[in-house]
């Protein structure tokens, strides 16, 4: 028994994945898959995500592109980041596409695309409200593009831009953006009829239909959690990954008698606690101290104590015999427990609840429980 372990089925991400496509067809799916695929696994989850209909993926490193090629992805990678010079090398030596938003950047693209024998795909970056990476000036993106097309060492893949509030109600502020790009790449677009215009994040492809353009870049979405913070099911996604431990001790606690750290729990009355070894070093945060609960036996007990680095303890409830036994499964995500609750308790997002799933916990991918 494995005292930590996050099963991801592969099935669910193929399926959101053709349920994406979908919707956003005439429109090309681009995966995101950066930081190991969001928790999930970064090679299982674009494979997965291939089989369901990404005609792309994309990363934010250099590196993450290059372990895709190893874990032996082939078709068109985005890298989304900014790329310092030997990053830049890594990038165009996995084949990847990049960005880049100013003149220098092309040229400094096009001197390592030389040097490496490779013609560089480069996707040209409109700032339109994020305030990120990418020129605010269209001018500037313009005449970038025009480098990047002139020379013959790169080639002019795309016009992109990045939404700053499509997960959120109001679509007032996503509209200025999206007039405000479409303004521009259509221009791009009219020189340069092969260019691929795209924008919308998982929000924007679910959420406002004239964002899809050429193609759209889903993330989250993709893993079956929700971009708009409620509950997956409302968009027709499946959570892909759950999170189990077990009890490792089962003991009486005496009314008086505390647990944890700090003694953040002093039992009201006679109970019975039990200590599942998962903790903050595992990705389970600190700020869910006595405030979650797990699933244990199909129903939900609460996390009591302050959850340490390795272990977190739940009252399991009073009675004469102890209400579960040593080595009882538990979830921590899953079983009706969304990641969209914890992001709540927490005061984050879903995204954070994935990607804060450490190394140590192992991740076994399958194929609605079969093995992968």
């Amino acid at each position: 028994m494995l005292r930590a372990l996050a099963r991801v089925n592969l099935a669910a991400i193929e399926r959101n994945c053709a349920r994406l496509a979908s919707i956003a067809a005439p429109a090309a799916l681009c995966a995101v898959v950066k930081a190991g695929g969001y928790g999930h696994g970064a090679v299982a989850a674009a494979l997965a995500a291939r089989a369901g209909g990404a005609g792309w993926l994309a990363v934010a490193t250099a590196a993450e592109a290059a372990e895709l090629r190893e874990g032996g992805l082939d078709g068109p990678v985005l890298v989304l980041g900014a790329l310092a010079a030997e990053e830049l090398d890594v990038a165009l030596g996995a084949r990847a596409d990049v960005a880049c938003w100013r003149e220098a950047g092309a040229a400094g693209i096009a001197e390592r695309a030389g040097a490496l024998g490779v013609t560089a795909g480069v996707h040209v970056k409109l700032d339109t409200g994020m305030g990120r990476l990418g020129t605010r000036d269209a001018d500037e993106a313009t005449r970038t593009a025009e480098a990047v097309a002139g020379d013959p060492r790169l080639r002019l893949a795309g016009a992109f831009t990045h939404f700053a509030t499509a997960d959120e109600d109001d679509p007032s502020f996503l509209r200025e953006q999206l007039a405000r790009f479409t303004a521009w790449a259509g221009g791009v677009r009219s020189e340069h009829p092969g260019v691929l215009v795209h924008a919308a994040n998982s929000a924007a492809t679910l959420g406002e239909p004239a964002a899809r353009l050429d193609m759209v870049r889903c993330g989250i979405a993709i893993y079956g959690l929700d971009p708009f913070q409620r509950d997956p099911a409302e968009q027709g996604l499946e959570p892909a990954l759950e999170l189990r431990s077990y009890l490792a001790e089962v003991k009486p606690c005496a009314a008086g008698e505390s647990a944890g750290y700090g003694r953040r729990f002093v039992a009201g009355r006679d109970t019975w606690l039990g200590t599942i070894p998962i903790g903050y070093g595992d990705g389970y945060r600190r700020g869910l101290t006595d405030n979650a609960e797990v699933v244990l036996g199909g129903r939900r007990v609460p996390v009591v104590g302050a959850v340490s680095m390795d272990n977190i303890t739940v009252d399991l409830g009073p009675g004469e015999t102890a209400p579960a036994e040593r080595g009882a499964p538990v979830v921590l995500i899953g079983d009706g427990l969304l990641a969209e609750e914890l992001a709540g308790r927490l005061g984050t997002i879903n995204y954070e609840i994935t990607c804060a799933i450490t190394a140590r916990v192992p991740r076994a991918h399958h194929r609605d429980g079969a093995a992968a």
